[in-house]
C-alpha cells in the first residue's frame, strides 16, 4: 500500500532535515530525524529501506562499523518486515538499539501515523 500523502510529506520533511542538519554540523540532529524517518516509515518497505540506506550512508561517513552492520541487516530485513508487518513499533531504526525493539512512539508522530491508518488497530491508543 502506497504511503497516504501527508505521511509522505512528513516523512519526506524528516529526510530534509536530517540532510539539512548533516550539512550544518548539526549530527546528533540529523540523526535524530533519520530515526523520525525510520518511525513514519516503518509500515511501508520502500521507504523504510530508504531510511535504512540513509543510516547506512550516515554511518559510512562517520566511520561508524557498528552501524554500518547493524544497517546492513536492517536493510536486508525492512522489506520483508513491512511487508509482513513486523516491524517493530516506535522503533528508531538505529544499531544501538535491537532489531526487534519495539519503543513508544512520539506524539506527534503518533497523530500522524494515526491519520494515515498506519498505525496498527491494536496500537492505537496506547503510548
Amino acid at each position: 500500500m502506497p504511503m497516504e500523502s501527508k505521511l509522505r510529506a512528513a516523512f519526506e520533511a524528516e529526510l530534509r532535515q536530517a540532510v539539512e542538519a548533516e550539512r550544518d554540523g548539526g549530527l546528533p540532529r540529523a540523526w535524530r530525524h533519520l530515526e523520525r524517518a525510520h518511525i513514519l516509515s516503518q509500515a511501508h518497505a520502500g521507504p523504510h529501506i530508504r531510511v535504512h540506506c540513509l543510516m547506512f550512508g550516515f554511518g559510512w561517513r562517520r566511520r561508524n562499523v557498528r552501524e554500518l552492520l547493524g544497517q546492513l541487516a536492517r536493510i536486508l530485513l525492512a522489506g520483508p518486515g513491512s511487508w509482513l508487518g513486523r516491524a517493530p513499533l516506535g522503533n528508531t531504526g538505529g544499531a544501538n538499539v535491537g532489531i526487534r525493539t519495539p519503543m513508544p512512539i512520539p506524539e506527534d508522530l503518533r497523530a500522524i501515523l494515526e491519520a494515515s491508518g498506519s498505525l496498527p488497530i491494536h496500537s492505537r491508543g496506547q503510548p
